[in-house]
């Protein structure tokens, strides 16, 4: 099995995108008899590095580094490369890519977390399209959220496969106990300490973060990835108890804050997922998983898919802050819920490594390479009125909130009946 991996970034950055990308190509190579990456890149430095992170040879991309929208075209080139020729498949990420590889004959394997169908509805026929072809493998979506909204549109069900992400369990050597790894960063190791990882931003949900710290004056809450001064930076500048904490650029300067967490938390908002569209599980959520430290997470649909309440991770009420507040209490009150849960999301890791995920995807692919080609369907006219139907929210959600996503329209319930009303996450109320 021969594989061509196209991304459509320069590399290296620090996207979540990019981590998922470099790092499944990186353990998919020893599953392929010869693997390459092509990639766009400023100059021979980059392509070096970016061989660094994958581990095979680069193909510089003929491609302008700006606009994004040109580069993400041009990459659409390597069907004239002689490496694009020699191999089996092209693995991407990227629908342009994916189009062009096999309008040129090659066959493909297309790796993404959204929900594309319903994110931007006018794509519909011809995402429909590209995946009935002949030559598509397999979508390998990271969620079973995100399978089933393929599903909906009426690709094979062959062709679709779930396969979650993973984390780099060498993150990890060196760790040390929560209150060694507290006084280095310079916290009194008695403290009760909540941790944030990732993006600071207004679409992550850590409003309700900042609401929680309030009512919790005796523990400090880390916010890990600021960029700088922002809405949230300015919130958490009124609460003596919140700390924004500068993006950690290596793994190594963010071990400390991993081992520090008395709770490591993923905000319990619906937001990313419903308005804004842009987290389907979280890719911290391995990470903090293989940190053996407690997890405090929302009750959403995709989370779901790998932690339960009360086994893994504490879930809380999606957007209440009550709920949350009660959530992290009973993580640092000492009744040793905390150690059990840590215990089972520690061993539960080991099945989301890059490794394992890799040999997933390499299974996937050897069949699908040795499989009859599926016959192309149809696009129904129930698939068109939905088609119609879907993107006229998307068009009046462009006009109100010049967004090109349209946020998700299903109805998103809590695990069980205990943890409160059904809650529907609604584009704009037009529903």
């Amino acid at each position: 099995m021969k594989i061509l991996f196209a991304f459509e970034n320069p590399l290296p950055n620090a996207e979540a995108d990019a981590e998922v990308f470099t790092a499944t190509a990186r353990h998919l190579a020893p599953f392929a008899t010869q693997s390459w990456l092509h990639v766009p890149a400023p100059d021979i430095a980059h392509c070096k590095l970016a061989a660094g992170l994958v581990g095979m040879p680069v193909i510089r991309a003929h491609t302008p580094l700006r606009p994004g929208v040109l580069r993400h075209v041009c990459c659409s080139s390597m069907v004239l490369r002689r490496e694009f020729r020699q191999a089996d498949l092209v693995y991407t990420r990227n629908l342009w890519i994916a189009w062009a590889a096999l309008s040129a004959g090659q066959r493909v394997a297309f790796d993404h977390y959204r929900p594309w169908p319903d994110q931007v509805p006018p794509l519909r026929p011809w995402i429909h399209r590209l995946m009935c072809n002949r030559r598509f493998l397999a979508n390998i979506t990271h969620s079973e959220y995100t399978r089933s909204r393929y599903l909906e549109l009426g690709i094979p069900p062959e062709r679709l496969a779930c396969v979650h992400n993973g984390f780099d369990p060498g993150r990890f050597e060196g760790s040390v106990p929560p209150p060694e790894a507290k006084r280095r960063i310079g916290i009194d190791g008695a403290r009760k300490t909540v941790v944030y990882t990732g993006r600071v931003n207004h679409k992550k949900g850590l409003e309700l973060v900042i609401e929680a710290a309030k009512a919790l004056a005796d523990h400090l809450f880390l916010l890990v990835g600021s960029y700088g001064s922002g809405p949230i930076e300015a919130l958490a500048s009124k609460v003596a108890n919140v700390r924004p904490i500068p993006w950690q650029r290596s793994a190594e300067a963010l071990r400390p804050y991993l081992d520090a967490a008395d709770v490591l938390l993923i905000p319990p908002s619906l937001k990313p997922l419903a308005e804004f569209g842009s987290t389907v599980i979280p890719l911290k959520l391995y990470l903090y998983m293989g940190a053996g430290r407690p997890i405090l997470a929302g009750d959403t649909p995709d989370v779901r898919e790998i932690l339960q309440n009360g086994r893994n991770a504490v879930l809380c009420r999606p957007d209440d802050l009550g709920s949350l507040v009660a959530g992290i209490r009973a993580l640092t009150d000492g009744s040793g819920l905390a150690q059990r849960l840590a215990a089972t999301a520690l061993a539960d890791s080991r099945g989301y490594t890059w490794t394992a995920r890799a040999g997933r995807i390499a299974s996937i692919l050897e069949e699908r390479l040795a499989s009859a080609p599926v016959e192309r369907r149809v696009f129904s006219r129930a698939q068109t009125r939905a088609w119609l139907e879907h993107s006229r929210r998307w068009a009046i959600h462009l006009v109100r909130k010049r967004s090109w996503v349209l946020p998700a329209r299903a109805h998103l319930e809590p695990n069980t009946p205990a943890e409160g009303a059904r809650i529907k996450a609604g584009a704009d109320g037009d529903s």
